[in-house]
């Protein structure tokens, strides 16, 4: 098969969809693997070891593009790089179709796309074994940047996560208790943060405060309308964190709530990237990655994790390669039909979106596997 590991083109993307590892396995196995020129630079491979591994470089999106059957990508392909696709080709990354650009999906359908989103690939038990680790990245970065963002030469309160004796910590507030919430949880309380963690599931709560109890310092409770209305009160940091795999992600905090915030407060939408859950939040970037609104600071970069791209590639490689090895070695549809876990994930196939919650998402058809 001839695999292609493109260099990601959206603005501070650093991170790379193959290490030099994956391509020395899968060109022992007799497949060939073309990487763009520089490629890996952002997350510290270098073209030789691309090349050593037994890579291809090549120096046009057009050739990496227009010889793969296979494409390895970290963000979803914009309509520039949908223009170059192969017809027929799958394309692995992290797509969040149902915030796609509708013009993009119909270009992608026309082409007969397969595409594979690593944040739906599912076990049977719905747990998300490729975003698992990425959440895990990220929710351990919120702290760190969310400390920065509090200091008054970033426009923030001039608080202290973890406080000092005689001074409280910081109000910290994460609606969402999934793989990325517990992380900063448990990142913010090591920080010393007094935590306040919402889910609407129970069970799950119950579980996290079994692990992370801390002697009280976090404090959870079920995420009913009137709750998350009471703790965005008080808030120092809200951090938004709801997950529906495949759907657009659920407005929970709505302009009202964000208008009786603290001001200069401290908002982190970690949903953005399946559209926010506050009503008040709109993508950013790295080089530009806060805005104020109704007196709150809002941080809503989609992907967050790329300016840690060594580490955020190498746990992204970890656990797609099962499902990239299985497409290369089998073939798309053969590996579709053998792993329901991988199934789950397609959202694009054979001209149809195969994904009701894509479908319903974007207004269109879907069409089963």
């Amino acid at each position: 098969m001839d695999i292609g590991v493109p260099r990601e083109c959206r603005i501070d993307e650093h991170r790379v969809g193959l290490t030099p590892a994956g391509v020395e396995l899968l060109t022992a196995a007799g497949h060939s693997c073309s990487i763009e020129k520089e490629a890996g630079l952002g997350a510290g491979f270098s073209d030789v070891d691309y090349e050593r591994a037994g890579g291809r470089i090549v120096y046009s999106q057009e050739e990496v593009y227009g010889r793969a059957d296979l494409l390895l990508k970290v963000e979803r392909p914009t309509l520039a790089e949908v223009e170059l696709l192969k017809e027929g080709c799958t394309v692995m990354g992290f797509l969040h179709m149902a915030v796609c650009p509708r013009p993009q999906v119909e270009k992608m359908l026309a082409k007969g796309i397969t595409g594979v989103a690593y944040e739906m690939i599912q076990e049977d038990d719905l747990t998300l074994p490729v975003l698992i680790p990425l959440s895990q990245v990220a929710g351990r970065m919120t702290p760190q940047i969310a400390a920065t963002l509090l200091q008054n030469d970033l426009g923030g309160k001039g608080i202290l996560l973890g406080g000092v004796p005689g001074v409280p910590p910081a109000e910290v507030i994460i609606i969402g208790a999934g793989t990325y919430g517990a992380a900063a949880a448990m990142s913010f309380l090591s920080a010393g943060a007094s935590v306040y963690l919402l889910d609407k599931n129970l069970a799950r709560l119950r579980q996290i405060d079994q692990f992370m109890g801390c002697g009280g310092r976090l404090v959870t409770m079920v995420s009913h309308d009137f709750n998350v209305r009471k703790v965005t009160r008080f808030a120092d940091v809200l951090v938004g964190a709801v997950l529906q795999p495949g759907e657009r992600a659920p407005v929970i905090i709505s302009r009202e709530m964000v208008k009786r915030m603290k001001p200069r407060s401290l908002i982190l939408d970690i949903s953005i990237d399946q559209g926010g859950c506050v009503e008040t939040s709109r993508p950013t970037t790295h080089r530009d990655p806060t805005f104020i609104e109704e007196g709150v600071i809002h941080y809503c970069v989609p992907n967050m994790t790329s300016v840690v791209a060594r580490t955020a590639t190498h746990a992204l490689n970890n656990a797609a390669w099962p499902f990239m090895w299985e497409i290369a070695r089998t073939g798309t549809a053969a590996a579709i039909s053998s792993s329901r876990t991988l199934k789950r994930g397609v959202v694009l196939h054979d001209g149809h979106i195969t994904s009701l919650p894509v479908a319903e998402a974007l207004g269109m058809k879907e069409k089963a596997l």
